[in-house]
């Protein structure tokens, strides 16, 4: 279905078009008619299949722009996915002048206070950073007509459920609710019925892979080792268009700038960026005038370029849905691809639970040797040189080729050709990629196989910004099992707050499917 089809203003249409987006998507072209109407959802559908659009657009078609009271609220587990969130909400929004402010731990209050002062229409916060402006009386929300609650057992699983219980209760009953979440398991019911009327439900499919065309393998490195690994394995696959996935926006500045030091045709997108910049090195890539598009999970997210024929996982996916969105961008159209993760010996167990939920083996792979790089590398500059040969008129250099003949053997300039040629042997050229703090160790059975994130899902530290407190930024990759000071800056995570997973009071629902 098309965004034209959906009821929506010229301004939003405008600003869905500026970021190229033509067709709705499955959970877009489901929950926008029905959240337009007013009318509780609860969607569920897997990371990266535009959720954030899915609300959005319906909250920014109802936001009343001469109304300067909190008219939405949008509760996220993270600090990332809210200042995702809020990024989302802007550019959609920009056109219409609707306000969007985020407030989430780890920042500083004062000065959230100040931008409150602003009166934006729209707030996204996380639990704890929300309930401080309740207390302090900087954020009322006794006007609020929207409510959501984005990522919503991951938020139970971090033990938010008291503090989401809290916020709520400032919150009018004649709010309209709207609850999304990858999946719907007993306690998610209990909140629909505790803080939703009459819910109508869209059920969105997980994608899956065509494992028939799809490759795939592991290597299993030192941390220290992986530039070098990765590299080697340029060299001996000779890739024609490729995706490296980083797991921190620091992560692929590095990446991408040793890559570009080796030789490599190399460009990095993050959310740092800006939308001009990624933009640019998008069409080099699509164009076929870069050779390596290093990214974070977001900035990749709702990428759609043909021709992908390898995709590298630098860092392990944390969960089974970030595997299938990364590898998911080659192998398509008929045509084969091919995936390579790279694996810690102690983040082993994240690997076997991917394998596990997504129902597909990974085959092992063995690092290549400097000695088989370099004959990947000689493979490929003899190619350069035939094609040189082939497809160039070299004669106004025979005449200075005759003198060369005259002072070296053939043999001699064909090797100085090839050296020329080829790339740098990596040891020649050191590259430093700073040490990620490895994924907490866990075993391969994750929680107990009930079929829900494993104990590990988003877990791991983020950028070092992060983990100083500072304000984070676009990504996604969070902190599961971590405790709630790291996320919220206070307070105490306490799994003994979340529902019973026994399913108490019944309720009919209405279910919306889609493939």
């Amino acid at each position: 279905m098309k965004f034209t089809d959906l009821g929506l203003d010229p301004e939003l249409l405008k600003a869905v078009r500026r970021q190229g987006f033509e067709e709705a998507t499955p959970i877009q072209a489901e929950t926008i008619p029905l959240a337009v109407t007013g009318v509780d959802v609860i969607g569920q559908a897997q990371t990266g299949t535009g959720k954030t659009a899915a609300f959005g657009l319906a909250i920014l078609q109802k936001i009343d722009l001469e109304n300067p009271n909190v008219q939405a609220l949008i509760i996220s587990p993270t600090r990332e996915l809210a200042v995702q969130t809020q990024e989302e909400l802007y550019r959609l929004g920009q056109d219409k002048k609707v306000k969007v402010q985020a407030v989430y731990g780890g920042a500083d209050i004062g000065r959230q206070i100040r931008s409150l002062k602003d009166h934006p229409q729209i707030i996204v916060g996380t639990p704890g950073r929300l309930q401080d402006h309740i207390n302090r009386r900087t954020i009322r929300l006794d006007h609020v007509q929207v409510l959501v609650l984005d990522e919503a057992d991951e938020m139970l699983d971090m033990g938010f459920l008291e503090d989401i219980e809290k916020i709520v209760q400032q919150v009018p009953d004649t709010r309209q609710t709207l609850l999304f979440s990858a999946t719907i398991p007993a306690a998610i019911r209990k909140i629909a019925d505790r803080f939703m009327h009459d819910p109508k439900m869209v059920q969105i499919k997980a994608k899956e892979l065509t494992a028939d065309l799809l490759d795939q393998y592991f290597v299993q490195t030192k941390e220290f080792e992986k530039f070098d690994v990765m590299t080697r394995l340029f060299d001996v696959q000779q890739p024609e268009l490729t995706i490296v996935f980083g797991r921190t926006k620091r992560r692929v500045d590095e990446l991408s700038k040793g890559l570009r030091a080796r030789g490599y045709n190399a460009e990095g997108i993050h959310g740092d960026l800006s939308q001009q910049k990624r933009m640019s090195v998008l069409r080099s890539f699509k164009a076929g005038r870069l050779d390596i598009l290093v990214a974070t999970d977001v900035a990749a997210r709702g990428l759609d370029i043909s021709g992908v024929t390898h995709v590298y996982n630098y860092d392990v996916p944390q969960d089974p849905d970030s595997y299938v969105h990364r590898v998911g961008r080659t192998a398509r159209a008929g045509h084969k691809g091919t995936s390579i993760t790279f694996v810690t010996p102690n983040e082993m167990g994240y690997l076997r639970t991917i394998e596990k939920l997504t129902r597909l083996k990974m085959q092992p792979l063995k690092a290549p040797t400097a000695k088989e790089a370099l004959q990947g590398q000689l493979s490929s500059a003899i190619e350069s040189i035939q094609e040189l040969i082939d497809n160039k008129d070299l004669s106004n250099y025979e005449a200075q080729g005759e003198k060369l003949l005259d002072s070296y053997t053939p043999l001699q300039l064909a090797a100085a050709l090839l050296k020329a040629t080829s790339k740098d042997d990596a040891s020649e050229v050191p590259v430093k990629i700073t040490p990620e703090r490895p994924l907490p160790r866990r075993s391969a059975g994750g929680r107990g196989g009930n079929g829900r994130r494993s104990g590990g899902y988003r877990g791991g530290h983020r950028n070092d910004r992060d983990r100083r407190g500072g304000n984070g930024g676009g990504s996604r990759n969070g902190g599961h099992g971590r405790s709630r000071d790291s996320h919220e800056g206070g307070g105490r995570y306490d799994r003994k707050k979340r529902f019973d997973k026994k399913d108490g009071g019944k309720r009919n629902y209405t279910i919306h499917t889609h493939a």
